[in-house]
């Protein structure tokens, strides 16, 4: 079972990116974030041609989340993160396929920091905390795939000196990342790479891309019951490569039965 994350920065304006991407890569499971466009506005059909179902968590110019399932529908448990009735942002969903239960999230960015967007980050992440202990708790195999919008080591970042100060270095979220890890799920790409510097995400500016100046963003956790199951992790940075490409690329993992 091939799992995929990955931030498509505007679906429709890169439909026909992600489509490549999907025959090419053949994920069995995708969590899509930063959809930009509201819920009637999802290419539900075009991407039923391709031989995904979809459930997706539209948001109109901002954020947005989906789950795609190859010939299958996706089973959705769960539409926004629970514990603020007040956050409207479209950041979460939940949808069962094939016995396992994906979560596909798409975390604050929270600059400038300090200030009001980096407090709506950490409480964001103090609810997401919450709910990852509650969903351990059911012994589920889950993944919880997506932006996390943190880099949670120094080997995650080209160049961490340059970071530290900024919303996605924070030691405050990279501290949040660090629970998440010590409530018992496990960061499949560091686990299979521990020594490598991987990223999935390169700036339009500043050439960051032709310098390999990069940030690990894009991230898939395992619940102990699923993470045993775990035989292969990489980054399709290729894609990061291509004409009108988003600033992130897709990040995966292969399960075995």
């Amino acid at each position: 079972m091939k799992i995929a994350t990955f931030n498509v920065n505007g679906i429709n304006g890169r439909l026909g990116l992600l489509l490549e991407w999907l025959e090419e890569a053949s994920p069995d499971v995708v969590c899509l974030q930063e959809l930009k466009a509201p819920q009637e506005k999802f290419p539900a059909k075009t991407i039923e041609k391709a031989g995904y179902g979809a459930a997706w968590h539209g948001q109109k110019s901002w954020n947005g989340v989906a789950i795609l399932a190859r010939d299958a529908d996706p089973i959705e448990t769960r539409r926004g993160l629970p514990g603020d009735p007040e956050d409207l942002h479209s950041r979460y969903i939940e949808a069962a396929v094939q016995g396992v239960l994906i979560a596909c999230l798409y975390a604050p960015n929270g600059n400038p920091a300090p200030g009001p967007k980096f407090a709506y980050k950490l409480a964001w992440y103090e609810r997401f905390l919450v709910h990852a202990q509650a969903l351990l708790e059911t012994g589920a195999p889950i993944v919880l795939a997506g932006d996390y919008n943190v880099m949670p080591t120094d080997l995650d970042v080209y160049k961490p000196e340059r970071w530290r100060d900024d919303a996605l270095f924070r030691p405050e979220v990279r501290e949040a990342f660090s629970r998440l890890q010590e409530q018992g799920w496990t960061d499949a790409i560091r686990k299979l790479h521990p020594g490598e510097r991987i990223y999935t995400f390169w700036d339009y500016f500043r050439n960051a891309w032709g310098r390999d100046a990069g940030l690990r963003l894009d991230h898939l956790l395992l619940s102990p019951s699923i993470a045993d199951r775990l035989q292969a992790a990489g980054v399709d940075r290729h894609v990061r490569g291509r004409e009108h490409a988003s600033d992130h690329a897709p990040a995966w993992i292969e399960l075995g039965d």
